[in-house]
């Protein structure tokens, strides 16, 4: 058909798979195990409906207001969306404008390449060494902007503030934009640096330390221009973003830190108790600081292992994609969870 030239084409990201069984263990996505903070329940459940017939606050005010507090920001630094995707595809439509180039690692994210294709952004890989560590000196070139996941997802790797720094030092003309949705689960932010550095953006989420991925709220920080340019693109492309409930619901979750702290450290001590048995089991992985393991077994092919689990309603990740074909990238669940999937591959494991 003819009007088809004139179609945007792109190749969609594809989500990890939404089992509709509920009696699943669904290991896949990264979710949080953990119900959110009790008090986004009464948000909720006090919630007055009357108030949905208006128009939501376009600037997030009470939410912005209360996001700034927690990281030590004015509200003029921090920008809110629906999930970390929206701010990172408003970023990438903000920043990311010119006839050079943005970089990023080969093995990441794999939303990246999809926005830089649906808005026609040239961009270059960048590969992560043999030991799936990113090379500072592959972003000390020419490029129209840097996006890094950190830690990096799915290998879970995690670098110090002062990696990133250099990086940033190192590209005062390009904005880069750091990728924090796992920071949460024992990395180190780098908020700590936006005073410093104009050209830095840095993006979080409730989706997965605040068990919010089914309200969609992401937001990002950096310096007082930046976020007005995101706010401009916005408001020239939806002024009202995020719906009344959420605003509320997110503005409840941040103000339980004693809660949240609690969760995390809790996802974080199973994953290390989830290592200690993997280990045993003659998987091989690296040291996450993530809510997730990326992980190879020394002899079973991981499609063979995706496989047997999804036969037994147990779902984990998996890519058909070079250098990580043979990893499975494990989210972590209750400990309940970890102990019936470590049992059965224990189990399947033995004679192998």
């Amino acid at each position: 058909m003819s009007w088809e030239k004139n179609v945007r084409k792109v190749v969609p990201y594809v989500a990890g798979e939404q089992p509709q069984n509920k009696n699943v263990i669904k290991l896949n996505t990264n979710e949080c195990p953990y119900p959110p903070a009790p008090e986004v329940e009464c948000v909720l459940h006090g919630f007055d409906y009357n108030i949905l017939r208006k128009y939501p606050d376009p600037d997030v005010s009470e939410l912005v207001a209360v996001l700034a507090k927690r990281h030590g920001l004015s509200k003029d630094q921090v920008f809110v969306g629906v999930g970390s995707d929206d701010v990172l595809a408003m970023a990438f439509l903000t920043f990311f404008h010119s006839d050079k180039p943005i970089l990023f690692p080969d093995i990441t994210y794999s939303f990246y390449d999809v926005w830089a294709d649906l808005y026609r952004i040239s961009y270059e890989y960048q590969s992560l060494d043999e030991n799936f560590r990113i090379s500072k000196s592959d972003y000390y070139k020419e490029n129209g902007g840097i996006v890094i996941a950190n830690p990096n997802a799915p290998t879970g790797v995690c670098e110090e503030p002062s990696f990133f720094e250099d990086i940033i030092k190192a590209n005062p003309d390009s904005v880069v934009i750091v990728d924090e949705a796992y920071v949460d689960f024992g990395g180190k932010s780098c908020v700590s640096l936006i005073n410093k550095y104009e050209n830095l953006l840095v993006v979080q989420t409730f989706s997965k330390s605040r068990a919010l991925a089914g309200l969609r709220i992401g937001y990002a920080m950096g310096s007082k221009k930046l976020i007005k340019y995101l706010n401009d693109v916005k408001f020239s492309f939806n002024s009202y973003t995020m719906n009344t409930v959420t605003i509320k619901a997110g503005i409840a979750s941040v103000q339980n830190e004693e809660y949240f702290n609690r969760v995390t450290a809790k996802i974080m001590e199973t994953r290390e108790n989830t290592k200690k048995r993997l280990s045993k089991l003659d998987f091989v992985f690296l040291d996450s600081k993530t809510n997730f393991i990326f992980a190879t077994h020394k002899r079973v092919p991981a499609q063979e292992i995706f496989d047997v689990l999804r036969q037994n309603e147990i779902y984990v990740r998996h890519w058909n994609k070079p250098r990580i074909e043979n990893y499975l990238r494990i989210s972590i669940g209750t400990d309940d969870e970890m102990k019936t999937v470590l049992d059965f591959l224990e189990q399947y494991l033995k004679d192998k």
